[in-house]
């Protein structure tokens, strides 16, 4: 039998019999079946339909059915068993040359290296009581799932209360839309932009099927979301940052938006300084165009007070962009956008037609996690581990020759900048069991440095220490 098969389970034949076809029924349908066996549709162990039931399927008496699995039990390629039905020879991959077996499972790999994910969170504690209990209510409730394209308005109302509770946004459940992830959201709103939803007068021609988009990304940037508008036929413009986030002053009025992630800019590691958070709303209004907030790792803050979202500075001006894989996991494909009410229904109503992406076993379920508070919980309990490991990176490589950490403010990974070639370094730490990323692979815009990026939150304190032990070894100019 097929491993991993129910035993209980009947295999559909895809078998047409010709009646013009000058063979028997019978004879047609053992060489139907043989051929399915040839083509490995049908594989050993699999449990045929009854004769009865085969019989009413192809709309033959039922007595040519049973011809037909008795010719075929004479030849050996099927078994009757009392009480189980007929199933196909568990016995024919060796009997049989013409039928392969099953495609084996590959075993796991043998590959014992510690992978160092960027923006990877500690997943070992998720599955608390709460967490299960919040699964296992919505499984047993999907027939009672709502179908709003924005999604479930219990969700959309938890999703309020959480930004409100962890980023000092005041926002209406109306304007929550709930998403496949950043990525999935991001292309949300580049396509209800195209086809003329917006706040400013950039509407595409009459008649046109939509526009292209100019977004500003910051310069140097995360990668990720730039090859967003490029896949959807946009265009992006770079725009300066530093190491107190983008450049206010490097936007000009031709663009219809500006990607910014202001809490924790990348690769430089730092936040959006006041000063600028003030000028960048500014130049919004008097320029004319959205701010988009990557708000990924904002609720991750290692040093000094909580940095204030710059949706709540200009509401009606900003769409937030936010994930649940930083405080979950990335494994949970959820986030969410916060959208100025002048876009709401022109997203509704694009939603409406591709259809709302999240499951409503998943939307169910994260909509109960949230209600329990379960997950403030966790967010305050989790701070502390990351905290301690982040002293954990800054002990280890805070003074490695040849390497300079970026700003460790917030968020799961940390760049270290280096003397030798990335390429060197990956190399090295992998023969030594330890899997990190080269920069220039997470680098978009200007010319990328040279050095690697490693996440610190997935893994236990001493299995980080091992790792950052390698790197500050293989990083080491003077070893």
């Amino acid at each position: 039998m097929t491993a991993g098969m129910p035993s209980d389970l009947v295999v559909d034949l895809p078998v047409r019999l010709d009646r013009t076809d000058s063979r028997p029924l019978p004879t047609q349908l053992c060489d139907a079946v043989r051929a399915l066996l040839a083509s490995d549709v049908l594989h050993p162990g699999d449990r045929l339909p009854s004769t009865r039931v085969l019989a009413a399927q192809l709309g033959i008496a039922r007595g040519g059915a049973v011809q037909a699995y008795e010719q075929l039990q004479a030849e050996g390629y099927l078994v009757g068993e009392r009480g189980s039905g007929t199933r196909i020879n568990p016995a024919l991959a060796r009997l049989h040359s013409t039928v392969r077996p099953p495609a084996a499972v590959p075993p796991p790999s043998a590959d014992d290296v510690l992978h160092l994910r960027p923006g990877a969170p500690d997943v070992d504690t998720l599955t608390t009581p709460a967490w299960r209990t919040a699964w296992r209510e919505a499984a047993t409730r999907v027939a009672d799932a709502r179908t709003d394209p924005l999604g479930s308005p219990e969700l959309r109302r938890e999703i309020a209360e959480h930004v409100r509770q962890m980023r000092g946004v005041v926002a209406e459940p109306d304007r929550v839309v709930v998403t496949a992830g950043a990525r999935e959201g991001f292309a949300l709103l580049l396509r209800a932009l195209a086809v003329g939803a917006t706040i400013v007068e950039k509407q595409p021609p009459r008649g046109s099927s939509g526009r292209t988009l100019t977004i500003g990304v910051e310069s140097p940037g995360y990668p990720s979301l730039r090859r967003v508008p490029v896949a959807l036929g946009h265009r992006i413009a770079d725009l300066h940052a530093d190491e107190h986030g983008l450049d206010p002053a490097s936007t000009t009025p031709d663009l219809d938006l500006v990607l910014v992630t202001p809490s924790h800019q990348f690769p430089h590691g730092g936040t959006l300084a006041a000063g600028r958070r003030v000028e960048l709303a500014s130049r919004s209004r008097e320029q004319g165009w959205l701010i988009v907030e990557d708000d990924h790792d904002s609720e991750i803050r290692h040093v000094g007070a909580p940095v204030p979202a710059l949706t709540a500075l200009e509401p009606e001006r900003t769409v937030m962009l936010g994930t649940f894989s930083s405080v979950i996991s990335p494994g949970i494909a959820c986030g969410y956008l916060i959208l100025p009410g002048e876009l709401v229904a022109a997203v509704r109503d694009l939603r409406g037609v591709l259809g709302q992406p999240v499951g409503a076993v998943v939307q169910g379920a994260l909509a109960r996690y949230l209600a329990s508070g379960e997950l403030r919980r966790r967010t305050q309990r989790q701070r502390r581990v990351y905290r301690r490991r982040r002293e954990i990176v800054l002990q280890m490589l805070g003074d490695v020759p040849g390497a300079q950490l970026r700003p460790l403010d917030g968020g799961l990974h940390a760049v270290l900048v280096t003397k030798r070639p990335e390429a060197e370094l990956v190399a090295r730490c992998r023969g030594r069991g330890v899997g990190v990323v080269p920069l220039g692979a997470y680098w978009g815009g200007e010319s990328s440095e040279n050095g690697i990026v490693f996440g610190f939150g997935a893994h236990d304190d001493a299995s980080l220490m091992r790792a950052l032990a390698v790197i500050a070894e293989v990083a080491d100019t003077q070893s």
